[in-house]
């Protein structure tokens, strides 16, 4: 729908637009064709009620691992029901099933890059295969990686990925949900300040950085959903990124 050109132009002048400014113009520009994804933490609270305002229709990926707290769990059916989200949760590709049972305890501690592959990028990877923009709620105060972003970015597939709230801070979402009084997910004032899997998630102090507690000891800051590992879309071009052998799923994929 929009050159290179023109993405680059108009990402750059939604640099001083609001978050709701750009979500309404992505929903209203790519409709039906779009859709956004959550992982209902405390730093996705403010998107998400956003979005409750402006169009509560707009699809909403929340990729289940299996791997979840139970708070988190009940935080998405909470924020769901309250705010009548459409919500819809993303699974693994059936044909990891046995894998990924057989490996169901490891997988997280001997390879997250795998885990991390098999329950969030695969899925997401499939779910966005017909859409024509992604919402992301990315900021570039949250990782070095991220600093980089732009808050339009479009992949090399054409799918065009939307960051409304990247130039927000910490303090920015905070002074929102104080507002607007939303609520926090269970586990935030524990100290979990950046929620993920229980296997890879641990409380941090309140000197750490928010995802500090995140893969803590691993070499790992991203799940892949916003690196290149979203990129590839050929599994064999992948697996040097891994430990454990998947030529059995290569196969499969051939076969299939």
């Amino acid at each position: 729908m929009f050159t290179q050109l023109e993405i680059e132009k108009l990402s750059e002048e939604f640099e001083t637009k609001t978050p709701q400014e750009i979500l309404k113009w992505a929903i209203d520009t790519f409709w039906p064709q779009i859709a956004m994804s959550s992982s209902f933490q405390t730093q996705s609270v403010p998107l998400l009620h956003m979005v409750s305002q402006i169009n509560r229709n707009l699809l909403i990926f929340f990729i289940d691992t299996g791997y979840h707290f139970w708070e988190t769990s009940i935080f998405r059916e909470r924020l769901a029901s309250e705010w009548h989200l459409n919500v819809l949760d993303l699974y693994r590709d059936s044909r990891w099933d046995a894998f990924a049972r057989q490996n169901i305890r490891s997988l997280p501690f001997e390879d997250p890059n795998l885990c991390c592959y098999i329950h969030k990028v695969q899925p997401m990877q499939k779910a966005m295969k017909d859409m024509l923009a992604w919402i992301s709620g990315i900021r570039r105060d949250q990782t070095a990686s991220r600093a980089q972003a732009k808050i339009l970015e479009l992949q090399e597939d054409g799918l065009l990925k939307v960051n409304p709230m990247l130039n927000w801070t910490k303090e920015d979402v905070k002074r929102y949900m104080e507002k607007h009084n939303l609520p926090s997910h269970p586990l935030f004032a524990k100290g979990y300040r950046s929620v993920g899997c229980a296997p890879c998630t641990v409380a941090v102090g309140i000197y750490d950085d928010d995802r500090a507690g995140r893969w803590q000891g691993r070499g790992k800051t991203e799940c892949g959903l916003h690196t290149e590992m979203f990129k590839k879309k050929d599994l064999s071009k992948l697996k040097d990124d891994f430990y454990m052998d998947i030529s059995v799923m290569e196969r499969r994929k051939v076969e299939r």
